[in-house]
């Protein structure tokens, strides 16, 4: 297949697949996901997104209708069916099938959701544009929810603004972007907002805190200022489908760009550990 959409155990190209109006997702939302990238039909760091999942529905009150072996075989089964050596793959679970009713459906299965098309691992070493706005979000960013309207919002004025992402601060605090995370260098230190309700937990960035670790480059994890990110030696953006980043300019003010073997150190690690995992 050159594409896949699945639901509830229904496979066909994604254009074809129909889903109920009734399905939570399309009055509030009301579901949680998932997505990564594939390569050689090997899923990358699938046991990390999976607790991300489980975590988010549990924090939302979604029992997920299957253990995380049976998801994982699930999965691992649908990218051998799409013939592109490099995929991307996408998966949600929403509350279930029910009347339109804001109070949670009792006694209602969960609906699972799967999209894999071909994609491409993004070029590591061309330098992101971004741009800023204030973060106008609700507090459980922590949570990776289908509610995306906001970051539908930021990612469409980045595109207006002739950039690759938007930043997202509250107040002068980065917290993040509109689909990533973000993190600057600064004298050798890698510096990245911690893991509290304003930004989500990504895979990507936990890879790269130990990827630090490894070798010797000290972890910050604590809030930083729009001011800080425009005088850090480097800006990283990092997401599961990106990978790892830097920019090169923020709202038309060039940043970064002073300490580049440190950040090649950091995506030939990434890469390293892309390319062994999928193998």
């Amino acid at each position: 297949m050159e594409n896949l959409g699945y639901y509830n155990g229904k496979i066909a190209p994604i254009d074809e697949m129909m889903v109920p109006m009734n399905d939570r997702a399309s009055f509030f939302g009301d579901g949680v996901y998932e997505a990564t990238m594939v390569r050689n039909h090997k899923i990358f760091a699938l046991e990390d997104h999976l607790d991300r999942l489980y975590n988010s529905a549990g924090l939302v009150k979604i029992e997920i209708p299957y253990t995380k072996q049976e998801l994982t075989d699930i999965l691992n089964d649908l990218v051998q069916k799409v013939d592109a050596p490099e995929q991307m793959l996408y998966w949600q679970v929403t509350r279930g099938t029910a009347p339109r009713n804001h109070i949670f459906p009792k006694g209602v299965k969960a609906n699972l959701w799967v999209t894999i098309k071909p994609m491409k691992v993004k070029d590591q070493s061309k330098k992101l544009l971004l741009t800023t706005m204030e973060d106008t979000r609700f507090f459980h960013c922590n949570i990776k929810t289908l509610n995306l309207m906001p970051n539908c919002i930021a990612a469409e004025r980045a595109e207006e603004m002739g950039c690759d992402e938007s930043i997202y601060h509250r107040g002068d605090i980065v917290t993040e972007c509109a689909h990533s995370n973000i993190s600057i260098i600064k004298d050798g230190v890698f510096i990245t907002h911690p893991t509290d309700h304003f930004i989500l937990p990504g895979i990507t960035r936990k890879h790269i805190i130990q990827i630090c670790k490894d070798h010797n480059i000290p972890v910050d994890e604590t809030p930083f200022t729009m001011q800080e990110l425009m005088d850090a030696d480097e800006v990283l953006v990092s997401s599961s489908t990106q990978l790892c980043r830097s920019a090169c300019s923020v709202d038309g003010v060039p940043v970064g760009g002073k300490s580049p073997e440190l950040v090649k150190l950091i995506q030939d690690a990434y890469m390293e550990k892309f390319e062994k995992e999928t193998n």
